[in-house]
């Protein structure tokens, strides 16, 4: 199943808009509760205020509460344009004195009538805001209170016009931001585009490192990154080219050597007079395989950044088991092969197939240039550091060809034996490829090789 891809654009102005609104949300509800008390408090005080302006009403007659009001005031005391009004005046012992009996109490046991209690009721299935009082006189020989009911009307009316004056510019800004950061992460992100596009319509052989004209600091980073894979890709692309010139170049000779004797071959009817021609034509093949084997080893060992994973090898054992592999070929020169190391556990980062190549090649130079009836040595030792040394007792190579014999298909004059010029290479490459020091030199006067191979730890 293809995976979602994620948009940098969507999570910006997703990361950008949600807190946004997040905070307008808080804001909202914090503004209708704070709104909510303040509009609660001012209507709640006007309530008060006609509570007590019915209880100036109330008169005293033998100590007994008595109200007496003209229709004509009870109408402008209920009148209102929004809201309806209602007050019921109720006495302990005479009951309603005056007003409307269906008027709510509060009937809390643990009410404290030393102020005035708010409540809230309905009224005929509308909500109504109540003030209750009691009225406290020493003429007054009896418990008087005085309710008074009001309905929301106004009191959500005044809501609405404080939140609608609040929130609506509130809304308009957040409206305002989300474009502008719309817009905007879609402006910062058009030289990332611009960078897509210039890649998009490079070359495949265009390997050149990006401009820094679309980059800015935050991008960096990958551009960085991108140019540093550019460059070992071009490295990589270069090697190969490099492996193909060479094969290409060396391969030529051996191949026109096999078609000229097959061609020899061809023109002789008799097999004795063939066989020099065939002989050279073995040899050939022998040249030409030994050259392919050698060439594909190079390429193996280039040292192309994250081609080869290093793993712990044991050395001392790796050492062991090639110079096995390789002493018969030594015992049909007649020369002596023999291992020495000073333990049998020597771990390294390496890699494990290109290290035994390594060796290989060493002894296979060792063996090819070395005296009949010579001796080669092996030793692998790690004071002062990890060394794996192979010396022989051949002529050796001038010191002023020590500096030359590690560049590809170079051989020194007068050389011996029937290399193509790749061994040393192939070695100074595997070595470079472990941060691995090699150093040539010359066991003595008479001659002599000694190849030393220093790892880092």
């Amino acid at each position: 199943m293809k995976a979602k891809n994620s948009s940098l654009k969507s999570g910006f102005i997703l990361r950008l808009i949600i807190p946004l609104l997040c905070f307008m949300t808080v804001e909202a509800i914090l503004s209708y509760f704070i709104t909510w008390h303040y509009v609660d408090t001012a209507y709640d005080r006007w309530l008060l205020d006609s509570a007590r302006s019915l209880v100036q009403e109330i008169k005293v007659k033998n100590h007994k509460a008595r109200v007496e009001l003209p229709a004509s005031a009870l109408e402008m005391f209920k009148w209102d344009e929004a809201d309806k009004t209602y007050f019921k005046i109720i006495s302990a012992e005479q009951g309603v004195i005056a007003g409307d009996a269906f008027v709510p109490e509060s009937f809390d046991p643990k009410a404290d009538w030393s102020q005035p209690i708010f409540f809230n009721e309905t009224i005929y299935d509308e909500s109504v805001r109540v003030v209750s009082m009691l009225i406290q006189r020493p003429e007054i020989n009896e418990k008087v209170f005085v309710h008074v009911a009001e309905t929301l009307n106004k009191r959500r009316a005044m809501m609405r016009d404080i939140l609608i004056a609040d929130l609506l510019p509130q809304s308009i800004l957040v409206l305002l931001t989300g474009f502008y950061i719309v817009t905007g992460v879609k402006r910062g992100l058009k030289p990332l585009h611009k960078l897509a596009d210039e890649i998009a319509q490079r070359s495949p052989r265009d390997l050149s490192p990006i401009a820094e004209t679309y980059v800015f600091s935050e991008v960096r980073c990958l551009t960085d990154t991108i140019n540093d894979l550019l460059t070992r890709l071009a490295c990589a692309i270069a090697a190969q080219q490099r492996f193909i010139a060479n094969a290409a170049h060396q391969l030529r000779t051996p191949l026109a050597g096999l078609k000229l004797q097959a061609e020899r071959a061809m023109r002789e009817d008799d097999l004795a007079a063939m066989r020099p021609a065939l002989v050279q034509i073995q040899t050939s093949a022998n040249r030409a395989t030994h050259l392919i084997t050698q060439l594909l080893v190079l390429a193996k060992a280039e040292p192309v950044e994250g081609m080869h994973r290093l793993q712990a090898v044991n050395l001392a054992a790796l050492a062991r088991e090639v110079c096995i592999d390789w002493t018969p070929k030594a015992l049909q020169k007649k020369m002596s092969l023999s291992f020495d190391t000073q333990t049998d556990t020597l771990f390294l980062k390496a890699d494990e197939i290109l290290l035994k190549e390594l060796l290989a090649n060493l002894l296979d130079n060792a063996i090819s240039y070395g005296n009949e009836h010579g001796t080669i040595g092996v030793k692998v030792y790690c004071q002062p550091s990890i060394t794996l040394m192979v010396e022989d007792d051949g002529c050796g190579i001038a010191e002023t060809e020590l500096d030359k014999v590690f560049e590809r298909f170079y051989r020194p004059a007068n050389s011996s034996g029937e290399g193509c010029g790749l061994g040393l290479a192939i070695i100074k490459e595997i070595a470079d490829l472990h941060h691995a020091q090699i150093s040539l030199a010359r066991v003595n006067a008479a001659g002599g090789l000694r190849v030393e191979v220093r790892f880092c730890e």
